[in-house]
């Protein structure tokens, strides 16, 4: 199984709404928000 850690930079104000919607995308195993120069931390994972 394949990992994938992806760094998301985001439109101030849009990073809760994004979160959602990643968070309903298959193989999408966890989603935070950061601080610092990222906005939103994916962690992704996947058979190929």
């Amino acid at each position: 199984m394949a990992t994938a850690y992806v760094l998301i930079n985001c439109e101030l104000g849009s990073e809760e709404a994004i979160i959602q919607q990643l968070k309903g995308l298959e193989g999408v195993k966890e989603v935070h928000g950061t601080f610092g120069a990222y906005d939103i931390l994916a962690k992704i994972e996947s058979d190929t």
